[in-house]
């Protein structure tokens, strides 16, 4: 992923108004981000219980979603993340949903999908984990692309209504 500046990431969300774009918090680590190691940039909020954020990048423009995380906690013993196809402990995977962007999602339609809570598949897709009962392990690269690839798909469910 290219290297993003702050204002460049508050200007990609394409579901969220003027105002919520400035209150977006920022990591705290914002500065210090290795952005050649990234395919997507996505983080919790520091300030916002259950809030998240995600950014992609289409056409070499960065696009970008505002999550609401579910509240409660699984009692699943594990789940699986539908954006890194990785089985974690039941209380590491969460629902995030995102307002669709235009009209659709201020009349309150949204989307939503199961993700590593901590919103660090980039990172999770990378370890050399040991395999959960069930789970072959693909290459590395594979996994990957398959995780870039699920993440822009969401994106763009996100903003489908939009284009129509």
């Amino acid at each position: 992923m290219r290297p993003l500046t702050e204002e460049e990431v508050r200007e990609s969300f394409v579901n969220a108004a003027g105002d919520d774009r400035r209150i977006v918090a920022m990591p705290d680590d914002f500065l210090l981000t290795d952005w050649d190691h990234l395919d997507f940039f996505a983080w919790r909020d520091p300030r916002t219980r259950g809030r998240g954020y995600l950014v992609t990048e289409r056409d070499g423009r960065p696009l970008g979603v505002v999550l609401r995380a579910a509240e409660g906690s699984s009692r699943a013993r594990s789940a699986l993340c539908n954006l890194c196809h990785t089985m974690q402990p039941g209380d590491q995977v969460a629902l995030f949903t995102a307002r669709k962007a235009g009209h659709a999602g201020e009349a309150g339609d949204s989307v939503g999908t199961y993700m590593c809570a901590d919103l660090s598949c980039h990172e999770t897709v990378r370890l050399a984990m040991p395999l959960a009962p069930n789970e072959v392990r693909a290459s590395v690269d594979l996994k990957i692309d398959g995780t870039r690839r699920r993440t822009e798909a969401f994106v763009e469910r996100v903003l489908e209504s939009a284009h129509a």
